[in-house]
């Protein structure tokens, strides 16, 4: 059997009710040998027990902390465990199609490419609405000398039926933690992913750093996947939502960025304050409002779930660092788990 060149490192991105339909779409539709790496940041009980049983069904490595994780810390647990040319990190929201795996690789040897993204598409029904398909991020200075941040993504919002014909393979500047595929001897000069970017725009940094190595980027549209948001979010994925989307979280994510890259605090950034909490807002906030409101808009109720929706992330977070001071444990279960074990859609 073919030594595997990919190790698949899965882990959380906002939620834990996707994890089956995902990780099936994975076994399904994936040809060519990998290994797999999956990363669980305290699932609930139910999630727990399937990953066990697939773990040992599947003969892939199980790693699992007792508290929620940040994606980069993920990300970094399980690119501990990856020994192969080439790392794909996935969220565990991700519905993969057929020769996805393959055509990653395939761009990566035939332009020696050091991160390769897909064609990345979003909602349900999955692959007919771009959610991404190469993009910009780069620093630049404007005429008074501030540094800038450029970001830009092609395509988003518009159906693959009517773009498909119009993408090829290009060298990029942006690509996603959606799914990517990395050249694993890149970390060995950039190190590994800033966690002091706890959950957003990391992926900017990562690609900038790449770049900045003088690593290239690859958007290769012969490979389609797709991310499924929630909702709807079940009741056991609110708190790690709302941790992974707290505002805390993000103003510490876009003051590491803004010092790290020495940039200006601009416009871009001032949006993006003024912003904060929106996910929530949307997904959480908003839905409660209509359904107690009989589909109608209440302002008021809004301002007050509002409230203490700001008073309760406050809370989760300082209580998660309270935590993170005290020590939490990281648990890679070995019995009965063949972690060596090549995976393949053949499993």
């Amino acid at each position: 059997m073919i030594d595997p060149q990919v190790t698949i490192v899965v882990s959380p991105r906002e939620r834990f009710s996707y994890t089956r339909e995902s990780l099936e779409s994975i076994y399904e539709y994936t040809q060519m040998p990998f290994k797999l790496v999956y990363v669980d940041g305290n699932s609930p009980a139910k999630v727990r027990r399937y990953l066990d049983e697939q773990a040992q069904a599947r003969g892939f490595q199980l790693v699992r902390t007792d508290y929620y994780l940040s994606p980069n810390h993920a990300r970094n647990l399980g690119l501990a465990h990856v020994k192969t040319k080439y790392v794909v990190f996935i969220d565990n929201d991700v519905i993969v199609s057929p020769g996805w795996l393959n055509a990653l690789v395939q761009c990566a040897e035939e332009t020696e490419a050091t991160v390769v993204g897909p064609l990345m598409c979003q909602d349900a029904p999955v692959h007919e609405i771009v959610h991404f398909a190469g993009g910009e991020s780069h620093v630049v200075v404007d005429a008074k000398g501030r540094r800038r941040l450029r970001e830009k993504m092609y395509k988003q919002g518009q159906r693959v039926a009517d773009v498909r014909k119009q993408l090829q393979r290009t060298q990029t500047e942006l690509a996603e933690f959606h799914c990517v595929l990395v050249r694993t001897e890149i970390f060995e000069r950039i190190g590994l992913l800033d966690e002091g970017i706890p959950n957003t725009k990391e992926h900017l940094d990562f690609c900038m750093s790449v770049i900045q190595a003088g690593g290239t980027v690859y958007f290769e549209p012969e490979c389609i996947v797709t991310y499924v948001p929630g909702p709807p979010l079940e009741w056991s994925d609110l708190p790690y939502y709302m941790l992974r989307w707290s505002d805390a979280w993000t103003l510490m994510s876009l003051k590491r960025l803004q010092e790290k890259w020495d940039l200006a605090e601009d416009g871009y950034f001032k949006t993006k304050y003024r912003g904060l909490g929106w996910r929530r807002r949307n997904t959480i906030i908003q839905p409660i409002v209509r359904f107690l409101s009989f589909g109608s808009n209440n302002p008021l109720l809004e301002r007050i779930l509002n409230g203490i929706d700001r008073r309760l992330n406050h809370y989760l977070t300082t209580r998660y660092a309270q935590r993170q001071s005290q020590g939490m444990s990281v648990q890679t279960p070995t019995q009965g788990y063949n972690s060596g074990a090549i995976a393949s859609s053949q499993s």
